[in-house]
Formats: C-alpha cells, sequence, structure tokens
C-alpha cells in the first residue's frame, strides 16, 4: 500500500500556447505520477467548467495560477495519507470539495490533473505499464490498440473555419496491426500535402496537425481526401471519418455551410450529410447536429446508424447523465471519451461502461490544446476502444500519442 505522500503542480504550455496544469503525485514508496492537463477549442456547452485565473496583465486571463494554489493549499491536505490505489475515493474527495455539479469551484482542469496523476503514481507504484492499471480497474476483459482516426485536414473551429466541418480523418481498415495503419495513414498525410503543393495552395496546419487550406466547400475537402487516398497502396482499406461539430455550425434558423447559399433547417442538413455519406466512403459522422438537437439526432441515427458510426460527443460530453439518455432515445451509437469533460478518471470509467453495456462504440480522444503527456494513449487502450483519436501524424504532441501506441503494440507482442 503506497500512500501519497506529496502533490506538487505548475504551470506549463499546451499546443496552442495557453497556460496549462502539469500535476505530480509522489507516494511514500518513492513512487510518483505526472499528467499534463489538455485543453479544448470546440466545447460542448454541458461539459464540466474549465478554470483560468482571468487577469488579463497574464497569458490574455488565460492563466492558471490560481488553479495550484487550490490544490497545493485545498486538495493536497485533504489527500495526503491517502492510499493511492483508492482512486475512487481520491475522485470522491475531489467532488466534495468541489461541491459543484460541474467543477465550478476548483475546475475540471483543476480536478482531472490531480485525478489523472493519481493513476498513474499507482501504475507506477505497482510497476506495471498505465494501460495496464486501467486495464484493471476498468474490468477490461480484451486489450488491444484501438483503430487510430487521423485527423489530416482540419477546419472549423480548429483552422478559423476555412471549412465548415471541424475534422475530416482517415480510417485504415482491415489493416494487419496497429504499425501498419500509422504508415497507410502517415503516407496519405504527405500524398494531401504533395496534392495541395501541386494545387498551389498554402500548406497551413490547424491546432490538431492537419492541413487547413483555404477551401470552397467541405465536399472539396472530400474530394482532395479521396484524390489523397487514391494514391496509397492500401486505398482500397482507407474509409474517412468526420466531426462535424454542428453546434458551431447552428444558427438561430438553422445550419449555416459554405455548400449551400442558404441556412439549412434540421431536415435539409440532414439530406446534405446523407448525400455525402451516399458520395464518399465515410466510416463515421460526429457531433451531426447541435449539442440540443436531440430530434435530429434520433432521426439522423434511425436513418443511417445500421450502417455508420453516430458519434456523440458535445451531446454526451463525457457525463453519465446525458449518455443515459442518449442510450433511451437512442439518438446515437457511439461516443467520444474525453477525461477533461467530466473531471476525474472514475466518473470517466463510470461512462466508459454504461456506455459498453449499450453496444456502443468507444472513441477515446485527445484535445485540440495538447501537451506531449501521451496518458490518453494509455488509457485509450486500456478502457478497450474500439477507436482512438489523436490528431494529424504529425506534430510533437500527436507524434507523442502514435509513438507511444506503438510501444505499447511492441510490449503486447511479447
Amino acid at each position: 500500500m503506497a500512500k501519497i505522500k506529496a502533490i506538487r503542480a505548475r504551470e506549463i504550455l499546451d499546443s496552442r500556447g495557453n497556460p496549462t496544469i502539469q500535476t505530480t503525485i509522489e507516494l511514500d514508496d518513492s513512487s510518483h505520477g505526472t499528467f499534463s492537463c489538455p485543453s479544448g477549442a470546440s466545447v460542448g456547452s454541458h461539459e464540466a467548467v474549465e478554470k483560468r485565473d482571468g487577469d488579463p496583465a497574464r497569458y490574455n486571463g488565460r492563466g492558471v495560477l490560481q488553479n495550484l494554489e487550490s490544490i497545493v493549499k485545498v486538495i493536497a491536505p485533504k489527500l495526503l495519507g491517502q492510499d493511492a490505489k483508492n482512486q475512487a475515493e481520491i475522485d470522491q474527495t475531489l467532488i466534495e470539495i468541489d461541491g459543484t455539479p460541474n467543477k465550478a469551484n476548483l475546475g475540471a482542469n483543476t480536478i482531472l490533473s490531480v485525478s489523472a496523476a493519481a493513476l498513474v503514481a499507482q501504475a507506477a507504484s505497482e510497476k506495471i505499464p498505465l494501460f495496464q492499471y486501467v486495464a484493471e480497474i476498468a474490468t477490461t476483459r480484451d486489450v488491444a490498440i484501438p483503430t487510430p482516426m487521423f485527423n489530416i485536414l482540419n477546419g472549423g473551429t480548429h483552422a478559423n473555419f476555412n471549412v465548415d466541418i471541424q475534422e475530416f480523418m482517415v480510417v485504415p481498415i482491415g489493416q494487419k496491426n496497429y504499425s501498419a495503419c500509422l504508415e497507410v495513414a502517415t503516407e496519405t498525410y504527405f500524398s494531401l500535402q504533395s496534392l495541395l503543393k501541386t494545387m498551389n495552395l498554402p500548406i497551413l496546419l490547424g491546432d490538431e496537425g492537419g492541413f487547413a487550406p483555404p477551401l470552397s466547400s467541405n465536399k472539396q475537402a472530400l474530394d482532395l481526401l479521396k484524390e489523397a487516398a487514391s494514391k496509397n497502396r492500401s486505398q482500397d482499406h482507407l474509409d474517412f471519418a468526420l466531426d462535424v461539430a454542428a453546434s458551431n455550425l447552428r444558427q438561430q434558423d438553422g445550419y449555416k455551410i459554405k455548400d449551400s447559399n442558404k441556412t439549412l433547417n434540421a431536415p435539409d442538413f440532414t439530406k446534405y450529410l446523407e448525400d455525402l455519406l451516399a458520395n464518399f466512403p465515410i466510416h463515421s459522422i460526429e457531433d451531426p447536429f447541435d449539442q440540443d438537437d436531440w430530434v435530429s439526432w434520433q432521426i439522423f441515427t434511425q436513418k443511417v446508424g445500421s450502417k455508420t458510426s453516430v458519434i456523440a460527443d458535445d451531446l454526451t460530453t463525457t457525463n453519465k447523465i446525458r449518455l443515459e439518455k442518449a442510450i433511451s432515445e437512442k439518438a446515437a451509437n457511439a461516443i467520444i471519451i474525453k477525461p477533461n469533460q467530466i473531471g476525474t478518471i472514475t466518473e470517466t470509467l463510470e461512462v466508459v461502461k454504461s456506455a459498453k453495456q449499450a453496444q456502443f462504440k468507444i472513441i477515446a480522444s485527445h484535445r485540440s490544446g495538447e501537451t506531449n503527456d501521451d496518458f490518453i494513449a494509455d488509457f485509450a487502450v486500456g478502457i478497450g476502444a474500439s477507436y482512438a483519436k489523436f490528431g494529424a501524424p504529425a506534430r510533437g504532441e500527436r507524434v507523442a500519442k502514435y509513438n507511444r501506441l506503438l510501444e505499447i503494440e511492441h510490449i503486447l507482442s511479447k
């Protein structure tokens, strides 16, 4: 039994240059665990609250010094001496200290940095890989590398709305192993880069490492993906995936996109999405409608759910109550898992359990504001996710996750 001996926190920068929290927990057996909290740009209104200082004199108000003070002066005194193996008790203590339903007091970023650091520390204490420890507490039966979804063309809030759809991803299907998936995706990424160069389009990158060229429509972006994939020797096993992030496109009278001269009402937008599914090899579609447009989600899932994964992210925000509503109303058949949307490891695992019981596909996801912390790679493997979203196979904060999966693949092959 290793008990929490010390908790330290500091302010670091994420991939967008914004401050975030890095917390280290040291145990009395000299083991320690460190976690750096990510941050989203496209944030659902039902996510737990991310807290920042609001001091305009520092980082335009985005500093996290108050969070650090809360960790040292408020959280640490309550957790010192606790057994690090009791993850549920640690997380319950954090929830009780905060005392709000959406983590608004301490901030979900503050709470998660401590919760996840405790998890990492305990795995180190037991001298087992993090993914294995996650699998134990999640009671995952089969541990395997999830199929990766590579975001090679960025749009929406990740690229200043060069196109409306936020993520255009390629999904290698039917490859013999994860290494082969990574190879296929990387080749396609560079095929897309070459194609953009021949079109004299600027080689710009979005938040998640994908290319962000100025384009006239979402269909043009898909045409580019299709052409880039055609140059790949594994094109027959390369599907696409979309993250529409439709809440960012919603206006008072419907959805506004570049592909249409008029604002589309929900039925027209449904037809638009169905046309995309009919004309491109789209494996899954995430957040096709606004986060509170439950009726449209239901209708769309009923229409296409038998052959396409309809993925809930802003709709469910890794929140068990919202997931249960999505299940009961048959509004989706897959879910994004992002621990910082809810704030603790225990609550995240509860959502994973409920989703699996409902036979939802699980997609473990990074955030657009990332660090070199590869925690989410181990977490994806440990919870038995079907898919993993870590951005493009480029930029250090994304590559760190993909390289960790290579390492885990090596461990599992022994």
